[in-house]
């Protein structure tokens, strides 16, 4: 019969790795590795589990075993026996609610392979960490109380896992001991999974009955359940086919990490290979640019080798000098991936701010890192029922599927094929924040049927026509600070000259390119959008634009400036204290604001995010408008050369 063990129970570790580590490593550096996650609902034995797999393979030292014990008596669970969840449970919170709230990362080996376990929260306010834990995962061990049965968060868990690509799924019924090992309890928990699973699309899955906390079917078959004739779990997870066996049978492709030039007679590209294989001689193709070559070596720290395979990490030399850089990516010639701008996603929201429609993030993928720009999401899914439900934005865990649109053409695979090219991270581009995990779909048909057209004018040919250097002037500031006023003012001082401009004035713009919007985060962000897209081809055309927007968001602003060549955006703040920009209020908006009468506005219950590096700044308190506008002509025809002056 399987017993909990004592604290007095005989327990030794591998003598080999106090002996000679370096041929215990050797022992185990051709083993395979598996990753896998457990989950479930809270208090289903998850951090006991991976305890009891971390004491039976014997991967706890003394000196740890001796603290277990100790913590077991102070803050464990279990009366007087070994609490194997402490383990893994190590944030003082959790250990003083009996939770784990953070994923938790242990190795463990047998004889038969090297695993890597991740013991992921039950609760569903930590979502994001769960998903974390599971995005390298090979294997999911969902676990089920055998007195509670299917929960809410045990379907919640299983359709993430099945979202995030596990197809490997073990159902541990889980405390098997407090039911008696009762094999009709046992029967109507995997019938009851079964449906659910078939509902979200799991084609399989293995269920056994064990106990975390007693050892049964963990290690070794237990007697108390002769009903079940299935594997233990670890003789599960010892055989099961990992992921990168599946990878091997792919075409190649190797995401470009560096390019490796120590003189002037070596150039390789270094990289993981994410699937497929490689042999000197293969022809291959960089994308996103097209440009084919050949292998000419496999280079490693080893020694030149015959072949690499995926999950090795081996620098290539091509036979041609062609352009690659970090970021593309190596492809089998005959069989690319796909190259796209804009795609349908499923996006797992992870930040506590919620997601701001039509802001500029930094999208991660392999080592490509673009500019993105999210929709409004289709719809979001409710985990729980499977329900598809309308919504405007994502919040904290929620989990949607929305278009999004690339500032640049990205290689990719739908994450159904690829992992490694079809997931990706967003980025807030000011906090460097991780604020959503996502998975592309496929790209847009539109995507594929839109192309650039080649013209013949260039923009340096309109400009020339026009004698100027192109700019747009972006005046920012709160409503009120005075930036039409000044805006007007150097628009007629550089038009006297010569000068070709045109001003965008931010209440002329609602009242036709964007009367569709309001005063929302997100319509304000899609008003600068579009205001910056039209400035840019105005700066196309050769004019020198001029645009006085309140355009409070950093972000948004700096999404104008990548739109243009370096130096073509000059940010002009117009910085006047809101006291002062609220008693001029020509308008009557500041006194609407306080009356509760017009939501959203800038400096009362919208924020206002102010420059931090303007090329130039204008106190209104110091300066009269004539004067500003004098000193801001001045500063622009010195800055910018000869060229601004037109030929009469």
């Amino acid at each position: 019969m399987s017993v909990a063990p004592s604290a007095d129970a005989a327990y030794v570790t591998d003598a080999l790795i106090a002996e000679d580590i370096d041929a215990y490593l050797d022992t185990h550096r051709h083993k395979t590795m598996l990753r896998f996650i457990t989950c479930g609902s809270v208090d289903d034995g998850k951090s006991t589990l991976i305890g009891r797999l971390l004491y039976d393979s014997k991967m706890i030292f003394e000196d740890q075993l001796d603290a277990l014990q100790a913590d077991s008596k102070k803050v464990g669970t279990q009366g007087q026996e070994i609490d194997f969840a402490l383990l893994v449970d190590g944030l003082a919170a959790e250990r003083e609610q009996g939770i784990t709230i953070d994923v938790a990362y242990r190795f463990f080996n047998t004889e038969k392979r090297k695993f890597i376990v991740a013991d992921c929260p039950g609760h569903e306010q930590y979502t994001r960490n769960m998903v974390t834990g599971a995005s390298t995962a090979d294997l999911a061990v969902i676990l089920v109380d055998a007195r509670k049965g299917v929960l809410v968060q045990t379907r919640r868990h299983s359709y993430l896992c099945h979202l995030i690509g596990i197809r490997n799924v073990v159902l541990a019924v889980n405390k098997m001991d407090l039911v008696g090992y009762d094999q009709a309890r046992y029967d109507a928990i995997v019938a009851d999974y079964a449906v659910f699973a078939r509902s979200i699309g799991i084609e399989s899955f293995t269920a056994m009955p064990i106990s975390g906390f007693k050892g049964d079917n963990i290690t070794a078959r237990s007697p108390n359940t002769p009903w079940y004739q299935g594997p233990t779990l670890i003789d599960h997870l010892e055989t099961v086919e990992v992921l990168s066996s599946r990878d091997a049978d792919k075409p190649f492709r190797m995401p470009v990490q560096w390019v490796n030039r120590p003189n002037l007679d070596f150039r390789g590209f270094a990289g993981l290979i994410a699937s497929g294989s490689v042999k000197p001689g293969d022809a291959v193709r960089v994308l996103p640019s097209g440009k084919t070559s050949t292998v000419a070596r496999i280079v490693t720290l080893g020694g030149d080798l015959d072949k690499a395979v995926a999950g090795q990490a081996v620098t290539l030399t091509l036979a041609d000098e062609i352009d690659c850089s970090r970021g593309d990516v190596l492809a089998a010639a005959d069989a690319p991936p796909q190259v796209a701008d804009q795609f349908e996603a499923t996006l797992v929201w992870m930040a506590d701010e919620p997601m701001l429609v039509g802001r500029g993030y930094w999208l991660k993928l392999g080592t490509q890192t673009v500019s993105a720009t999210v929709q409004q999401p289709k719809h979001t899914i409710n985990v729980n029922t499977l329900e598809h439900l309308a919504a405007k934005t994502l919040d904290l865990n929620a989990i949607g599927v929305a278009e999004l649109a690339t500032d640049r053409p990205l290689v990719f695979e739908p994450y159904a094929d690829s992992r490694t090219l079809g997931g990706f991270i967003l980025i807030d581009k000011l906090t460097n924040a991780t604020v959503a995990a996502g998975m592309l779909n496929f790209s847009l048909r539109r995507a594929q049927n839109v192309h650039w057209q080649a013209l013949d004018i260039t923009r340096d040919a309109h400009a020339a026509l026009k004698h100027q250097k192109p700019a747009v002037l972006w005046f920012t500031g709160l409503s009120g600070s005075g930036k039409s006023t000044i805006a007007n003012l150097v628009e007629k001082k550089l038009h006297a000259l010569g000068h070709h401009t045109f001003l965008l004035d931010g209440d002329n713009v609602r009242h036709g390119l964007n009367k569709d919007l309001g005063f929302t985060e997100a319509d304000r962000i899609e008003n600068i959008r579009r205001v910056g897209e039209v400035a840019k081809l105005m700066s196309d055309a050769g004019l020198i634009v001029l645009t006085a927007f309140i355009s409070p968001f950093r972000a948004e602003r700096e999404m104008v400036r990548a739109m243009l060549p370096k130096g073509e955006f000059v940010e002009i703040f117009v910085d006047t204290p809101l006291a002062v920009a609220e008693s001029r209020d020509v308008k009557g908006l500041y006194k609407k604001a306080r009356a509760g009468e017009l939501k959203n506005f800038t400096g009362i219950d919208s924020p206002y995010e102010r420059p931090e590096w303007p090329e130039l700044r204008v106190d209104t308190t110091a300066e009269t408008s004539e004067a500003a506008a004098e000193r801001i002509v001045d500063h622009i025809l010195g800055a910018r050369g000869d060229m601004w002056m037109p030929t009469i």
